[in-house]
């Protein structure tokens, strides 16, 4: 599995906006973005010029980097998206938002996209009774995604339990911790996909 391996602090100084890609440590004051609120590299105090063609790159390389999707998978997901009716931006948000590792984490279960991910690899969760160890697996209307029961007493998952209620869970799923279990009522309406993308412009710069 194809993954990025290098600083995820620098990803959100160079977006000049926080992805909290390392869970509690972006809530925190160690968070770089807080004492180097600017671009990374020799030339990152310099000023660019804001041309059409970078705000669309801008808000693709965002979308990629708070889902932790690569290009060539990325490229996937939006011709899936193209290929549905409707809005292709709103299509595209929500084949992201049902990917099991960003269910697991919009749910409180992991700090953060990246633990989820480790979590679901490592053989931790099931899904409808079956075992999914792949994060990109979609999720749809009425399943069950819930920890197995012999991985309840993990670190990560007590700790779930005791944080419960700490972070808000949108309203497409319901988390119930005391039992590590999410239930999967709706696809998710672009209006409460709180994602800080503007998906127009990512349809834009692939449509050139």
């Amino acid at each position: 599995m194809a993954r990025y391996t290098g600083a995820d602090c620098r990803r959100c100084r160079r977006e000049k906006m926080k992805l909290y890609l390392k869970g509690s440590k972006c809530e925190g004051p160690k968070c770089p973005l807080e004492s180097r609120p600017y671009p990374p590299g020799q030339h990152g105090r310099g000023r660019l010029k804001e041309t059409e063609y970078l705000l669309q790159l801008r808000e693709k390389q965002k979308a990629k980097r708070v889902y932790g999707v690569l290009e060539k998978q990325f490229v996937r997901y939006y011709d899936e998206a193209n290929r549905q009716k409707g809005k292709t931006g709103e299509a595209l948000l929500q084949l992201l938002e049902m990917r099991l590792d960003n269910v697991l984490y919009r749910a409180g279960y992991a700090k953060s996209r990246d633990m989820a991910r480790q979590l679901i690899r490592h053989g931790h969760i099931v899904v409808n009774g079956r075992k999914v160890d792949i994060p990109s697996y979609q999720v749809s209307e009425h399943d069950i995604v819930e920890v197995r029961e012999k991985s309840r007493e993990l670190t990560p998952f007590v700790v779930a339990r005791a944080e419960a209620g700490e972070k808000t869970v949108p309203a497409w799923l319901e988390a119930i911790p005391g039992q590590l279990k999410v239930l999967i009522h709706s696809t998710p309406a672009r209006q409460v996909i709180d994602t800080p993308v503007q998906e127009q412009l990512i349809v834009e710069y692939y449509s050139k």
